[in-house]
Protein backbone atom coordinates (compact mmCIF):
# COMPACT_ATOMS: atom_id res chain seq x y z
CA UNK A 1 0.00 0.00 0.00
CA UNK A 2 1.55 3.06 -1.22
CA UNK A 3 0.31 6.22 0.95
CA UNK A 4 0.61 9.75 -0.47
CA UNK A 5 4.18 11.21 0.90
CA UNK A 6 4.51 14.28 2.65
CA UNK A 7 7.86 16.64 2.35
CA UNK A 8 9.18 19.28 4.36
CA UNK A 9 6.94 22.20 4.11
CA UNK A 10 3.90 20.73 1.98
CA UNK A 11 1.11 21.85 2.73
CA UNK A 12 -1.69 21.10 5.24
CA UNK A 13 -4.40 20.35 2.25
CA UNK A 14 -1.38 17.34 1.97
CA UNK A 15 -0.90 16.28 5.26
CA UNK A 16 -4.95 16.04 5.01
CA UNK A 17 -4.17 13.41 2.45
CA UNK A 18 -1.88 11.29 4.55
CA UNK A 19 -4.05 8.45 5.00
CA UNK A 20 -5.56 8.33 1.43
CA UNK A 21 -4.14 5.31 -0.45
CA UNK A 22 -3.67 3.98 -3.54
CA UNK A 23 -4.96 0.59 -3.78
CA UNK A 24 -3.50 -2.21 -5.38
CA UNK A 25 -5.97 -3.79 -7.58
CA UNK A 26 -6.22 -6.76 -9.55
CA UNK A 27 -9.03 -8.50 -11.95
CA UNK A 28 -9.63 -11.49 -9.63
CA UNK A 29 -13.39 -12.98 -10.40
CA UNK A 30 -14.01 -11.49 -6.64
CA UNK A 31 -13.51 -8.27 -4.70
CA UNK A 32 -15.01 -6.91 -1.85
CA UNK A 33 -17.52 -4.43 -2.73
CA UNK A 34 -17.69 -1.00 -1.06
CA UNK A 35 -20.55 -1.90 1.42
CA UNK A 36 -18.09 -4.72 2.59
CA UNK A 37 -20.22 -7.28 0.26
CA UNK A 38 -18.54 -8.94 -2.65
CA UNK A 39 -19.45 -8.52 -6.30
CA UNK A 40 -18.25 -11.05 -9.03
CA UNK A 41 -17.75 -10.22 -12.72
CA UNK A 42 -20.01 -10.35 -15.73
CA UNK A 43 -19.97 -11.61 -19.04
CA UNK A 44 -22.71 -9.25 -20.01
CA UNK A 45 -23.13 -5.46 -20.95
CA UNK A 46 -25.44 -2.79 -19.73
CA UNK A 47 -26.10 0.95 -21.26
CA UNK A 48 -26.28 4.19 -19.83
CA UNK A 49 -28.38 7.00 -21.32
CA UNK A 50 -26.61 10.01 -22.88
CA UNK A 51 -26.50 13.17 -24.28
CA UNK A 52 -24.34 14.01 -27.18
CA UNK A 53 -20.84 14.82 -25.92
CA UNK A 54 -18.72 17.52 -27.91
CA UNK A 55 -14.99 15.61 -28.44
CA UNK A 56 -13.67 12.64 -26.68
CA UNK A 57 -10.03 14.04 -26.48
CA UNK A 58 -9.46 14.43 -22.75
CA UNK A 59 -8.01 17.99 -23.02
CA UNK A 60 -10.45 19.16 -25.42
CA UNK A 61 -13.85 18.51 -24.07
CA UNK A 62 -15.33 19.84 -20.39
CA UNK A 63 -18.72 19.10 -21.11
CA UNK A 64 -20.16 16.74 -18.24
CA UNK A 65 -21.59 14.44 -20.83
CA UNK A 66 -17.65 13.62 -22.91
CA UNK A 67 -16.62 13.24 -19.18
CA UNK A 68 -18.70 10.55 -18.36
CA UNK A 69 -17.15 8.83 -20.91
CA UNK A 70 -13.56 9.51 -20.63
CA UNK A 71 -13.99 8.68 -16.88
CA UNK A 72 -14.52 5.05 -18.19
CA UNK A 73 -11.69 5.23 -20.40
CA UNK A 74 -9.33 7.00 -18.59
CA UNK A 75 -7.20 6.65 -15.48
CA UNK A 76 -5.99 9.98 -14.08
CA UNK A 77 -3.24 10.89 -11.65
CA UNK A 78 -5.83 11.65 -9.09
CA UNK A 79 -9.04 11.02 -7.86
CA UNK A 80 -12.24 12.46 -5.64
CA UNK A 81 -13.32 9.55 -3.38
CA UNK A 82 -16.78 9.43 -2.33
CA UNK A 83 -16.17 10.78 0.56
CA UNK A 84 -14.59 14.05 -1.24
CA UNK A 85 -10.99 13.53 -0.53
CA UNK A 86 -8.45 12.78 -3.09
CA UNK A 87 -7.27 9.27 -3.51
CA UNK A 88 -4.28 7.96 -5.96
CA UNK A 89 -5.16 6.04 -9.18
CA UNK A 90 -2.28 6.23 -12.16
CA UNK A 91 0.13 8.10 -9.70
CA UNK A 92 1.96 6.59 -6.53
CA UNK A 93 2.45 10.13 -5.22
CA UNK A 94 2.30 14.09 -5.97
CA UNK A 95 4.97 15.52 -3.37
CA UNK A 96 6.01 19.41 -2.70
CA UNK A 97 8.19 21.22 -0.62
CA UNK A 98 7.32 24.24 -1.74
CA UNK A 99 3.97 24.16 -3.62
CA UNK A 100 5.67 25.60 -6.33
CA UNK A 101 7.80 22.36 -7.61
CA UNK A 102 5.89 19.02 -7.39
CA UNK A 103 7.03 15.80 -8.29
CA UNK A 104 4.74 12.77 -9.65
CA UNK A 105 5.58 9.14 -9.22
CA UNK A 106 3.57 7.33 -11.63
CA UNK A 107 2.88 4.07 -10.73
CA UNK A 108 4.72 1.41 -12.78
CA UNK A 109 3.01 -1.26 -14.79
CA UNK A 110 -0.05 0.90 -16.82
CA UNK A 111 -0.97 0.05 -19.97
CA UNK A 112 -2.74 2.20 -22.65
CA UNK A 113 -5.54 -0.14 -24.80
CA UNK A 114 -3.07 -0.30 -27.54
CA UNK A 115 -0.41 -1.74 -25.21
CA UNK A 116 1.88 1.10 -24.98
CA UNK A 117 3.00 1.53 -21.68
CA UNK A 118 1.80 4.71 -19.30
CA UNK A 119 4.67 7.13 -18.27
CA UNK A 120 5.68 10.31 -17.44
CA UNK A 121 6.24 11.14 -20.78
CA UNK A 122 2.47 10.22 -22.05
CA UNK A 123 1.00 13.07 -19.13
CA UNK A 124 3.68 15.38 -20.77
CA UNK A 125 2.28 15.09 -23.74
CA UNK A 126 -1.36 15.60 -23.42
CA UNK A 127 -0.79 18.68 -21.49
CA UNK A 128 1.40 20.33 -24.09
CA UNK A 129 -1.55 19.37 -26.58
CA UNK A 130 -3.49 20.80 -24.40
CA UNK A 131 -1.39 24.21 -23.24
CA UNK A 132 -0.53 25.04 -26.77
CA UNK A 133 -2.54 27.81 -28.08
CA UNK A 134 -3.04 27.21 -31.57
CA UNK A 135 -5.12 23.77 -31.14
CA UNK A 136 -7.43 26.06 -29.23
CA UNK A 137 -8.25 23.04 -27.07
CA UNK A 138 -11.31 23.53 -24.04
CA UNK A 139 -9.45 22.67 -21.51
CA UNK A 140 -6.21 25.21 -22.23
CA UNK A 141 -6.60 27.40 -19.06
CA UNK A 142 -5.92 24.17 -16.57
CA UNK A 143 -2.57 24.54 -17.61
CA UNK A 144 -1.73 28.79 -17.02
CA UNK A 145 -0.08 27.66 -13.79
CA UNK A 146 2.50 25.43 -15.39
CA UNK A 147 5.65 27.42 -16.18
CA UNK A 148 5.84 28.67 -19.98
CA UNK A 149 2.20 28.94 -20.62
CA UNK A 150 1.93 32.44 -21.79
CA UNK A 151 5.45 31.42 -24.24
CA UNK A 152 2.68 28.44 -25.91
CA UNK A 153 -0.28 31.13 -25.90
CA UNK A 154 1.03 34.35 -27.14
CA UNK A 155 -1.17 37.31 -27.27
CA UNK A 156 -2.65 38.95 -30.28
CA UNK A 157 -0.59 41.33 -32.32
CA UNK A 158 -1.73 44.27 -33.93
CA UNK A 159 -3.51 42.63 -36.76
CA UNK A 160 -5.72 40.79 -34.14
CA UNK A 161 -3.84 37.64 -34.54
CA UNK A 162 -1.83 35.56 -32.02
CA UNK A 163 1.83 34.86 -34.00
CA UNK A 164 3.00 31.19 -33.98
CA UNK A 165 4.29 30.16 -30.37
CA UNK A 166 8.31 29.44 -31.15
CA UNK A 167 7.64 26.17 -28.38
CA UNK A 168 4.97 23.67 -28.41
CA UNK A 169 6.20 22.25 -24.83
CA UNK A 170 5.85 24.08 -21.38
CA UNK A 171 9.01 24.84 -20.01
CA UNK A 172 7.70 23.56 -16.41
CA UNK A 173 7.22 19.80 -17.00
CA UNK A 174 10.31 17.96 -16.47
CA UNK A 175 10.29 13.66 -17.53
CA UNK A 176 13.09 12.98 -15.06
CA UNK A 177 12.25 9.24 -16.00
CA UNK A 178 10.29 7.31 -16.91
CA UNK A 179 7.90 7.15 -14.21
CA UNK A 180 8.22 10.85 -12.67
CA UNK A 181 7.19 14.08 -14.19
CA UNK A 182 8.72 17.32 -12.46
CA UNK A 183 5.81 20.06 -12.91
CA UNK A 184 7.17 23.67 -11.90
CA UNK A 185 4.18 26.14 -11.59
CA UNK A 186 4.54 29.93 -11.61
CA UNK A 187 3.54 30.62 -8.34
CA UNK A 188 2.67 28.05 -5.33
CA UNK A 189 -0.63 26.60 -5.38
CA UNK A 190 -1.51 23.98 -2.34
CA UNK A 191 -4.66 22.81 -4.26
CA UNK A 192 -2.41 21.50 -6.94
CA UNK A 193 -2.84 17.63 -6.45
CA UNK A 194 -6.80 17.68 -6.19
CA UNK A 195 -6.48 19.71 -9.68
CA UNK A 196 -4.84 16.22 -11.05
CA UNK A 197 -8.24 14.43 -10.40
CA UNK A 198 -9.80 16.71 -13.58
CA UNK A 199 -10.37 14.16 -16.77
CA UNK A 200 -7.95 17.70 -18.62
CA UNK A 201 -5.20 16.23 -17.11
CA UNK A 202 -5.78 12.33 -18.20
CA UNK A 203 -2.65 10.58 -20.14
CA UNK A 204 -2.53 10.15 -24.19
CA UNK A 205 -0.29 7.62 -26.09
CA UNK A 206 1.63 8.39 -28.98
CA UNK A 207 -0.52 6.97 -31.35
CA UNK A 208 -2.76 9.59 -30.30
CA UNK A 209 -0.72 12.43 -32.40
CA UNK A 210 -0.89 10.82 -35.05
CA UNK A 211 -4.09 11.31 -36.56
CA UNK A 212 -5.70 13.84 -33.86
CA UNK A 213 -9.24 13.73 -35.58
CA UNK A 214 -9.33 10.23 -35.72
CA UNK A 215 -8.29 9.94 -32.14
CA UNK A 216 -11.21 12.13 -31.13
CA UNK A 217 -13.93 9.49 -32.06
CA UNK A 218 -12.03 6.58 -31.22
CA UNK A 219 -9.71 7.93 -28.04
CA UNK A 220 -7.12 5.58 -26.72
CA UNK A 221 -6.84 5.46 -22.42
CA UNK A 222 -5.52 4.01 -19.93
CA UNK A 223 -8.75 3.42 -17.96
CA UNK A 224 -10.90 -0.21 -16.84
CA UNK A 225 -12.97 -0.41 -20.63
CA UNK A 226 -11.50 0.68 -23.72
CA UNK A 227 -13.46 1.76 -27.15
CA UNK A 228 -15.46 -1.03 -29.00
CA UNK A 229 -15.53 0.87 -32.48
CA UNK A 230 -16.02 4.55 -32.94
CA UNK A 231 -18.01 6.95 -31.63
CA UNK A 232 -21.51 6.98 -33.66
CA UNK A 233 -22.64 10.19 -33.35
CA UNK A 234 -25.83 11.25 -32.10
CA UNK A 235 -25.93 7.59 -32.16
CA UNK A 236 -24.09 5.48 -29.60
CA UNK A 237 -20.51 4.74 -27.84
CA UNK A 238 -20.09 1.60 -27.16
CA UNK A 239 -16.96 0.50 -24.79
CA UNK A 240 -15.15 -3.35 -23.82
CA UNK A 241 -13.55 -4.46 -20.95
CA UNK A 242 -9.91 -3.76 -21.01
CA UNK A 243 -8.60 -7.04 -20.25
CA UNK A 244 -5.24 -5.94 -19.85
CA UNK A 245 -5.91 -3.18 -17.11
CA UNK A 246 -3.92 -3.61 -14.69
CA UNK A 247 -5.24 -0.56 -12.02
CA UNK A 248 -7.32 -0.61 -9.24
CA UNK A 249 -10.89 -0.80 -10.50
CA UNK A 250 -10.67 -3.79 -13.09
CA UNK A 251 -14.28 -3.66 -14.67
CA UNK A 252 -16.88 -5.91 -13.81
CA UNK A 253 -18.74 -6.20 -16.93
CA UNK A 254 -18.07 -7.30 -19.96
CA UNK A 255 -18.71 -4.07 -21.38
CA UNK A 256 -20.95 -0.42 -21.57
CA UNK A 257 -23.11 1.07 -24.74
CA UNK A 258 -23.87 4.84 -23.81
CA UNK A 259 -27.50 5.53 -25.88
CA UNK A 260 -27.45 9.08 -27.08
CA UNK A 261 -31.06 10.83 -26.34
CA UNK A 262 -32.11 13.96 -27.87
CA UNK A 263 -34.13 14.70 -24.35
CA UNK A 264 -33.86 12.92 -20.64
CA UNK A 265 -37.50 12.81 -20.79
CA UNK A 266 -37.29 10.13 -23.60
CA UNK A 267 -34.42 8.36 -21.72
CA UNK A 268 -36.50 7.83 -18.74
CA UNK A 269 -39.43 6.42 -21.08
CA UNK A 270 -36.43 4.03 -21.76
CA UNK A 271 -35.51 3.41 -18.61
CA UNK A 272 -38.87 2.74 -17.24
CA UNK A 273 -39.57 0.53 -20.55
CA UNK A 274 -36.33 -1.68 -19.87
CA UNK A 275 -34.71 -0.30 -23.17
CA UNK A 276 -31.60 1.59 -20.92
CA UNK A 277 -29.78 0.28 -17.55
CA UNK A 278 -28.98 3.45 -16.40
CA UNK A 279 -30.02 6.96 -16.34
CA UNK A 280 -27.84 9.64 -14.18
CA UNK A 281 -30.46 12.63 -14.65
CA UNK A 282 -33.72 11.64 -14.02
CA UNK A 283 -36.02 14.82 -15.00
CA UNK A 284 -37.26 16.19 -12.09
CA UNK A 285 -40.93 16.29 -12.63
CA UNK A 286 -40.36 12.40 -13.01
CA UNK A 287 -38.57 12.20 -9.48
CA UNK A 288 -41.57 11.38 -7.33
CA UNK A 289 -42.90 8.68 -9.94
CA UNK A 290 -39.39 7.53 -10.35
CA UNK A 291 -38.82 7.16 -6.67
CA UNK A 292 -41.85 5.00 -6.06
CA UNK A 293 -41.48 2.80 -9.15
CA UNK A 294 -38.15 1.91 -8.50
CA UNK A 295 -37.68 1.99 -5.14
CA UNK A 296 -33.61 1.17 -3.65
CA UNK A 297 -32.78 1.47 -7.75
CA UNK A 298 -33.52 5.13 -7.37
CA UNK A 299 -30.07 6.90 -6.15
CA UNK A 300 -30.21 10.54 -5.02
CA UNK A 301 -26.77 12.25 -4.08
CA UNK A 302 -25.67 15.64 -3.61
CA UNK A 303 -24.14 17.71 -6.39
CA UNK A 304 -21.37 20.21 -7.58
CA UNK A 305 -23.78 21.35 -10.26
CA UNK A 306 -25.09 24.48 -10.57
CA UNK A 307 -27.31 26.84 -12.88
CA UNK A 308 -26.82 30.46 -13.60
CA UNK A 309 -27.62 33.14 -16.31
CA UNK A 310 -25.09 34.87 -17.31
CA UNK A 311 -24.46 38.03 -18.60
CA UNK A 312 -22.35 39.52 -22.04
CA UNK A 313 -21.06 42.06 -19.91
CA UNK A 314 -19.12 43.10 -23.56
CA UNK A 315 -22.33 44.26 -24.43
CA UNK A 316 -22.85 47.99 -23.08
CA UNK A 317 -26.74 47.01 -22.41
CA UNK A 318 -25.62 44.69 -19.98
CA UNK A 319 -22.46 46.68 -18.85
CA UNK A 320 -24.34 48.33 -15.62
CA UNK A 321 -23.87 46.23 -12.54
CA UNK A 322 -27.58 47.55 -11.65
CA UNK A 323 -28.86 46.21 -14.59
CA UNK A 324 -27.41 42.66 -13.67
CA UNK A 325 -28.77 43.35 -10.19
CA UNK A 326 -32.14 43.82 -11.26
CA UNK A 327 -32.35 40.86 -13.50
CA UNK A 328 -31.27 38.64 -10.47
CA UNK A 329 -33.38 40.05 -8.14
CA UNK A 330 -36.81 39.44 -10.58
CA UNK A 331 -36.30 36.05 -10.68
CA UNK A 332 -38.73 33.61 -8.60
CA UNK A 333 -35.44 30.82 -7.87
CA UNK A 334 -37.88 29.14 -5.50
CA UNK A 335 -41.18 29.04 -7.60
CA UNK A 336 -38.80 27.91 -10.85
CA UNK A 337 -37.48 25.29 -8.63
CA UNK A 338 -40.84 24.25 -7.69
CA UNK A 339 -42.57 24.39 -10.66
CA UNK A 340 -39.84 23.12 -12.79
CA UNK A 341 -37.70 20.88 -10.18
CA UNK A 342 -40.81 19.44 -8.75
CA UNK A 343 -38.60 21.51 -5.09
CA UNK A 344 -35.90 18.99 -5.94
CA UNK A 345 -33.26 21.57 -6.58
CA UNK A 346 -31.98 24.21 -4.07
CA UNK A 347 -31.83 27.98 -4.37
CA UNK A 348 -28.85 29.55 -4.45
CA UNK A 349 -26.94 32.69 -3.14
CA UNK A 350 -23.43 31.76 -3.30
CA UNK A 351 -20.82 30.99 -6.35
CA UNK A 352 -19.87 27.46 -5.01
CA UNK A 353 -21.63 24.85 -4.35
CA UNK A 354 -22.11 23.86 -0.34
CA UNK A 355 -20.06 20.83 -1.32
CA UNK A 356 -17.54 22.87 -1.27
CA UNK A 357 -15.20 23.97 1.31
CA UNK A 358 -15.84 27.57 2.28
CA UNK A 359 -19.47 28.11 1.26
CA UNK A 360 -21.52 30.55 2.51
CA UNK A 361 -25.29 30.20 1.99
CA UNK A 362 -26.25 33.41 1.45
CA UNK A 363 -23.03 35.46 -0.39
CA UNK A 364 -25.22 36.56 -2.20
CA UNK A 365 -27.45 38.75 0.16
CA UNK A 366 -30.24 40.91 -1.55
CA UNK A 367 -29.27 40.39 -4.65
CA UNK A 368 -30.20 36.82 -5.41
CA UNK A 369 -33.15 37.63 -3.32
CA UNK A 370 -36.77 37.50 -4.69
CA UNK A 371 -37.67 41.21 -4.73
CA UNK A 372 -39.83 42.36 -7.48
CA UNK A 373 -40.61 46.03 -6.40
CA UNK A 374 -36.49 46.86 -5.34
CA UNK A 375 -35.74 44.61 -8.85
CA UNK A 376 -37.90 47.68 -10.81
CA UNK A 377 -36.02 50.37 -9.01
CA UNK A 378 -32.79 49.19 -9.94
CA UNK A 379 -33.90 48.86 -13.12
CA UNK A 380 -35.28 51.91 -13.43
CA UNK A 381 -32.04 53.28 -12.17
CA UNK A 382 -29.89 51.30 -14.01
CA UNK A 383 -32.06 53.17 -17.33
CA UNK A 384 -34.25 50.37 -18.46
CA UNK A 385 -33.65 48.24 -21.43
CA UNK A 386 -34.67 48.92 -24.85
CA UNK A 387 -34.22 46.23 -28.12
CA UNK A 388 -34.67 42.57 -27.95
CA UNK A 389 -33.50 40.56 -25.15
CA UNK A 390 -31.95 37.18 -26.89
CA UNK A 391 -32.32 34.24 -24.24
CA UNK A 392 -29.73 31.65 -24.78
CA UNK A 393 -29.93 27.88 -23.59
CA UNK A 394 -28.96 24.77 -25.47
CA UNK A 395 -31.39 21.73 -26.38
CA UNK A 396 -30.08 19.29 -24.47
CA UNK A 397 -32.90 19.45 -21.56
CA UNK A 398 -36.68 20.44 -21.83
CA UNK A 399 -36.15 22.03 -18.27
CA UNK A 400 -34.07 24.48 -20.15
CA UNK A 401 -36.91 25.74 -21.85
CA UNK A 402 -38.46 25.60 -19.20
CA UNK A 403 -37.17 27.54 -16.42
CA UNK A 404 -36.06 30.08 -19.24
CA UNK A 405 -39.97 30.13 -20.29
CA UNK A 406 -40.60 31.38 -16.16
CA UNK A 407 -37.51 33.57 -16.41
CA UNK A 408 -39.05 35.26 -19.60
CA UNK A 409 -42.19 35.77 -18.20
CA UNK A 410 -40.55 36.86 -14.73
CA UNK A 411 -38.55 39.93 -16.68
CA UNK A 412 -41.71 40.93 -18.54
CA UNK A 413 -43.98 40.81 -15.48
CA UNK A 414 -41.58 42.34 -13.00
CA UNK A 415 -39.30 44.69 -15.17
CA UNK A 416 -41.70 45.53 -18.02
CA UNK A 417 -39.17 44.12 -20.69
CA UNK A 418 -41.65 43.23 -23.70
CA UNK A 419 -39.53 42.09 -26.20
CA UNK A 420 -38.07 39.23 -25.34
CA UNK A 421 -36.69 36.16 -27.70
CA UNK A 422 -35.79 32.49 -26.99
CA UNK A 423 -32.34 31.19 -28.62
CA UNK A 424 -31.84 27.52 -28.54
CA UNK A 425 -28.51 26.54 -29.87
CA UNK A 426 -27.67 22.61 -30.39
CA UNK A 427 -25.95 21.05 -27.42
CA UNK A 428 -22.74 20.46 -29.14
CA UNK A 429 -22.44 23.82 -30.26
CA UNK A 430 -23.40 25.58 -26.83
CA UNK A 431 -20.43 25.45 -25.24
CA UNK A 432 -18.30 27.12 -28.54
CA UNK A 433 -20.72 29.88 -28.70
CA UNK A 434 -20.22 31.07 -25.09
CA UNK A 435 -16.50 30.95 -25.40
CA UNK A 436 -16.73 33.29 -28.54
CA UNK A 437 -18.65 35.45 -27.28
CA UNK A 438 -21.66 35.41 -30.03
CA UNK A 439 -23.94 35.42 -27.45
CA UNK A 440 -25.87 39.20 -27.25
CA UNK A 441 -28.02 38.32 -24.39
CA UNK A 442 -28.44 36.57 -20.86
CA UNK A 443 -27.64 32.78 -21.66
CA UNK A 444 -28.00 29.42 -19.63
CA UNK A 445 -24.87 28.59 -17.72
CA UNK A 446 -23.77 25.91 -15.77
CA UNK A 447 -21.09 24.01 -14.21
CA UNK A 448 -19.60 20.51 -13.04
CA UNK A 449 -17.66 20.61 -10.49
CA UNK A 450 -13.75 19.61 -11.37
CA UNK A 451 -12.68 18.98 -7.83
CA UNK A 452 -13.75 20.03 -4.53
CA UNK A 453 -12.48 24.08 -4.42
CA UNK A 454 -13.57 27.31 -4.57
CA UNK A 455 -10.80 27.87 -6.96
CA UNK A 456 -12.70 25.78 -9.11
CA UNK A 457 -15.52 27.92 -9.51
CA UNK A 458 -14.50 30.84 -9.43
CA UNK A 459 -11.36 31.33 -11.11
CA UNK A 460 -12.56 28.83 -14.17
CA UNK A 461 -15.61 30.40 -14.72
CA UNK A 462 -14.41 34.02 -13.36
CA UNK A 463 -11.35 34.63 -14.48
CA UNK A 464 -9.45 35.16 -17.38
CA UNK A 465 -10.66 34.67 -20.40
CA UNK A 466 -14.11 34.18 -19.42
CA UNK A 467 -17.50 33.64 -21.13
CA UNK A 468 -19.16 36.90 -19.65
CA UNK A 469 -16.30 39.17 -20.93
CA UNK A 470 -15.56 40.54 -17.41
CA UNK A 471 -12.46 42.34 -15.80
CA UNK A 472 -11.83 42.58 -12.00
CA UNK A 473 -8.06 43.09 -11.38
CA UNK A 474 -8.86 43.11 -7.66
CA UNK A 475 -10.58 39.81 -8.10
CA UNK A 476 -7.71 38.44 -10.21
CA UNK A 477 -5.59 39.55 -7.35
CA UNK A 478 -7.26 38.16 -4.40
CA UNK A 479 -7.36 34.51 -6.51
CA UNK A 480 -4.13 34.69 -6.86
CA UNK A 481 -3.15 34.93 -3.36
CA UNK A 482 -5.69 32.19 -2.83
CA UNK A 483 -3.79 30.01 -4.64
CA UNK A 484 -0.51 30.75 -3.42
CA UNK A 485 -1.61 30.77 0.30
CA UNK A 486 -0.08 27.57 2.56
CA UNK A 487 -3.04 26.09 3.19
CA UNK A 488 -6.56 25.34 2.21
CA UNK A 489 -7.91 26.39 5.27
CA UNK A 490 -5.73 29.89 4.80
CA UNK A 491 -6.96 30.17 0.98
CA UNK A 492 -10.07 30.06 1.62
CA UNK A 493 -11.10 33.54 3.37
CA UNK A 494 -9.02 35.00 0.16
CA UNK A 495 -11.66 33.01 -2.54
CA UNK A 496 -14.19 34.45 -0.26
CA UNK A 497 -13.55 37.96 -0.92
CA UNK A 498 -12.91 37.09 -4.14
CA UNK A 499 -16.94 35.70 -4.50
CA UNK A 500 -18.22 38.99 -2.93
CA UNK A 501 -16.45 40.97 -5.43
CA UNK A 502 -18.06 38.84 -8.29
CA UNK A 503 -21.07 39.17 -6.59
CA UNK A 504 -21.10 42.38 -6.35
CA UNK A 505 -21.11 43.11 -9.65
CA UNK A 506 -23.01 40.32 -10.97
CA UNK A 507 -21.81 39.17 -14.17
CA UNK A 508 -23.27 36.01 -13.90
CA UNK A 509 -26.04 35.37 -11.24
CA UNK A 510 -26.10 32.07 -9.23
CA UNK A 511 -29.68 30.76 -9.88
CA UNK A 512 -30.38 26.92 -7.92
CA UNK A 513 -27.62 23.96 -7.31
CA UNK A 514 -28.63 20.33 -8.65
CA UNK A 515 -29.85 17.48 -6.45
CA UNK A 516 -28.66 14.41 -8.79
CA UNK A 517 -31.31 11.63 -9.18
CA UNK A 518 -30.62 8.39 -10.69
CA UNK A 519 -32.33 5.29 -11.57
CA UNK A 520 -31.60 2.07 -12.67
CA UNK A 521 -32.34 -1.33 -13.76
CA UNK A 522 -33.14 -4.65 -12.69
CA UNK A 523 -30.70 -6.39 -14.64
CA UNK A 524 -27.50 -4.53 -13.06
CA UNK A 525 -26.40 -4.47 -9.12
CA UNK A 526 -23.08 -3.30 -7.23
CA UNK A 527 -24.15 0.27 -8.63
CA UNK A 528 -21.75 2.80 -6.78
CA UNK A 529 -23.27 6.50 -7.67
CA UNK A 530 -21.90 9.24 -6.17
CA UNK A 531 -20.93 13.46 -6.61
CA UNK A 532 -17.82 13.17 -8.51
CA UNK A 533 -18.53 9.80 -10.67
CA UNK A 534 -20.84 7.13 -11.80
CA UNK A 535 -18.07 4.56 -11.08
CA UNK A 536 -19.21 2.59 -14.00
CA UNK A 537 -16.53 -0.03 -13.46
CA UNK A 538 -17.96 -1.62 -10.14
CA UNK A 539 -21.60 -2.34 -11.85
CA UNK A 540 -22.67 -5.88 -12.57
CA UNK A 541 -24.88 -7.19 -15.19
CA UNK A 542 -26.98 -9.98 -13.64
Amino acid sequence: MTVLRRTRGAAVLLSALLALSACGGSGGSQEPSADGGSAGTSSKTFSVALTEPDHLTPGNTSSSYSITVLQALFDTLVVIGPDGKPQMRAAESVTSEDQKVWTIKIRPGQKFHNGEPVTAQSFADAWNAAAYGPNAWTNNYYFANIEGYDELNPESDESGEAPKPKTDKLRGLEVVDEHTLRVTLTAPFSQFPITLAYTGFAPMPKAAFEDLEAYDVKPIGNGPFMMDGEWERNKRIKLKRFDDYAGPRPAKSAGVEFKIYASRETAYVDLRAGNVDLLQTIPPANAAEAKTLLGDRFVSTPSGTMDYLGFPVYDKRYANPDLRKAISMAIDRQGIVNAVFNGTFKPMGSLVAPLVPGYRENACGEACVYDPAKAKQLFDKAGGFSGTMNLYFSNADPSYEQWMTAIANQLKQNLGITDIQFRKVPAADYLSMLREHKQDGPYRNNWVMDYPSPQNYLESMWGEGNRMGWENEEFLDLIEQANSAPTMEASIPLYQKAEDIALAEMPMAPLWNWQDQAGYSDRITNVKIDAYSPNLDTIVVK
